[in-house]
């Protein structure tokens, strides 16, 4: 018998493929874990999938570095299989066993409006397998410059939705720690990163500061927040973006200044700030 924190309808087979449940549908601490982290994300995700439900067209999520494609398939299994209005969800994943796996457990489960692809991110960009444009991009838990990736992907699509988890951001860091000497000889604000741990927490900080304020230059409107508790994941920052054609100067202006005072000029072509076209609102 399913637990009670189980919710009506969700497919028993598909928790038991996610290691969830066990085979013979129990649950243990870890998976309540599991389990409670994916209602809370879905509890953010859901209003974007309803507004663009409500538009009456069918509309496109893509999972980008979907990995097992864990995300994608609870999304379709909570929401997508709820409404027979056409919209897809696709994950992008470079580890072709994954992409097999996930293409295997949709077709067992009847998920027929779930598509994979085995693709890099240049090619994702360009695939004819994927809309010009996609309404909502999702990256959870996408490591180090994945994150990056997804973001050029949605702005390239044009993406109405970003939602963003953030993982193992460690470019930044390295960036400063190779700076570091100088910038202690020109600014005192460097101490906030000289010792090696601080380098380490502040560059991933930052990194998502810096993805913040790229976002609202393209026009988007941002929520930052924890997606669960410090107690269950150190690695727990939730970004959703908007798009609502916003004022782009000052986030620009700032964006630039901020790499500039912490001697990251270099990676401007990191945080790119295109002239784009305005996405539909409609």
């Amino acid at each position: 018998m399913a637990e009670p924190e189980i919710r009506a309808g969700q497919s028993i087979e598909l928790l038991k493929a996610l290691h969830i449940l066990t085979r013979d549908g129990k649950m243990n601490q870890d998976s309540r874990r599991k389990l409670k982290q994916v209602y809370h994300l879905f509890q953010f995700i859901e209003p974007l999938l309803q507004e663009l439900h409500e538009a009456q067209r069918p509309f496109s999520l893509v999972d980008h570095g979907a990995g097992k494609s864990y995300l994608g398939f609870i999304l379709y299994d909570l929401f997508f299989k709820q409404h027979d209005d056409g919209a897809m969800v696709h994950g992008i994943e470079v580890r072709e066993e994954l992409v097999s796996r996930a293409r295997s457990l949709a077709d067992e489960l009847g998920f027929t409006r779930m598509r994979f692809h085995h693709l890099s991110v240049a090619d994702s960009m360009t695939s004819t397998d994927l809309p010009e444009q996609v309404d909502i991009v999702t990256a959870l838990h996408a490591c180090d410059t994945a994150t990056d990736d997804a973001i050029s992907f949605a702005l390239k699509k044009r993406a109405r939705f970003i939602v963003l988890v953030p993982c193992c951001q460690a470019e930044v860091a390295a960036q400063l720690r190779q700076l570091k000497a100088q910038m202690l000889a020109r600014d005192a604000l460097s101490e906030v990163w000289r010792h090696p741990i601080h380098t380490r927490e502040f560059g991933s900080h930052l990194t998502n500061v810096l993805r913040c304020l790229q976002l609202e230059a393209h026009g988007y409107q941002l929520n930052v927040t924890e997606l669960v508790g410090w107690e269950h994941s150190m690695k727990n920052e939730l970004i959703i973006a908007s798009y609502k054609n916003l004022p782009r100067q000052r986030a620009t202006q700032r964006l630039q200044e901020v790499m500039a005072a912490v001697g990251l000029e270099s990676m401007r072509q990191r945080f790119w700030l295109p002239q784009e076209t305005p996405i539909s609102a409609s």
